[in-house]
């Protein structure tokens, strides 16, 4: 049976209260740490939206002598594209659980809700978790191929392999790229206490006096990834943030059905929402992802420029 039946704000009062609706985009934003670091285009009109980016950057002459000819040069764009896909999720909930609620339900459900998308989000923007294939290739596996990646343990310590001449902010900035923020997996917030500067002694994660619970990094602000978003594997992702670019098609939108089934990947039928007297509330959102890579005098091979870098192997 297909999702026909739509309850409209009427017949569901008291669940979704008008207010949160302009609070739904900007709630996504911060529940997805890539969202909140990356660059934010204007809005789609179409599915697909092109971003010409330089491939290929001028050259400049001495002419030699008051007479000498100036030599030309070309300076050449390619497209990347962004295209939007569709992020869901759906909660199903008792009408009798709705019905004797005492609390504010959806105020409880759509954190969680929102949570799950950002969650969603960043695994596949970092770690190419269920990705769709129209978006760029995964952080993690684009930087691995550009041979930015640096293992723990490779190095004289952690202080080395963060901000050694080998270390992952090298890896970025010899590129051409400015780091403009970290996001952590939560286990490094114990190794990056433990780590100093070994000229100085001094610590080099240190809490930003401006923000509460806000830590940096040689001046860089990390993030650790509360939403279960980064894995052990690959603790540390830095990089230059406004190289990744997104764009939304459709902002977030629930939609509330009383009848319909919930099915598997398998067609077998998980919920039956009329027999089994249940509502199913449902989030969508359209949104693309690009991560551009232009040109940079520092490197100009794009095999091995890229504006991303990773520590590996948390121990």
């Amino acid at each position: 049976m297909a999702y026909n039946n739509i309850v409209g704000r009427p017949d569901v009062a008291g669940i979704i209260p008008v207010e949160y609706s302009n609070e739904l985009l900007d709630r996504t934003e911060k529940g997805s740490y890539c969202m909140r670091l990356g660059r934010r285009l204007r809005r789609m009109t179409t599915h697909e939206r092109k971003m010409p980016v330089l491939s290929a950057l001028s050259t400049a002459y001495f002419p030699g002598g008051d007479t000498g000819l100036v030599q030309t040069s070309e300076v050449n764009w390619e497209n990347v594209d962004v295209v939007a896909e569709d992020l869901a999720v759906i909660v199903p909930v008792p009408k009798n659980v709705l019905s004797d609620a005492s609390i504010p339900l959806w105020a409880e459900i759509m954190p969680d809700m929102v949570e799950a998308a950002g969650q969603a989000v960043d695994l596949a923007v970092l770690h190419g978790t269920n990705k769709p294939a129209t978006w760029p290739t995964a952080i993690v596996t684009a930087a691995t191929a550009a041979s930015h990646t640096v293992e723990q343990g490779s190095g004289a310590d952690l202080y080395a392999e963060l901000l050694g001449a080998a270390g992952v902010w090298s890896k970025v900035e010899t590129d051409g790229f400015a780091i403009t923020g970290a996001i952590a997996h939560l286990g490094m917030r114990g190794a990056l206490r433990g780590t100093r500067d070994g000229a100085t002694g001094l610590p080099i994660f240190n809490a930003d006096p401006a923000q509460a619970s806000r830590y940096t990094v040689d001046g860089v602000p990390v993030w650790f990834a509360e939403n279960g978003s980064m894995l052990a594997t690959y603790p540390l992702v830095v990089g230059d943030w406004r190289q990744l670019a997104y764009s939304m098609r459709q902002d977030v939108s629930f939609d509330v059905f009383r009848e319909g089934v919930i099915t598997d990947s398998a067609g077998n039928i998980v919920y039956n929402l009329m027999q089994q007297r249940m509502a199913a509330i449902m989030l969508t959102m359209r949104l693309g992802f690009a991560v551009p890579n232009p040109a940079k005098r520092a490197n100009t091979n794009k095999a091995t420029r890229y504006p991303f870098a990773v520590l590996t192997d948390l121990s």
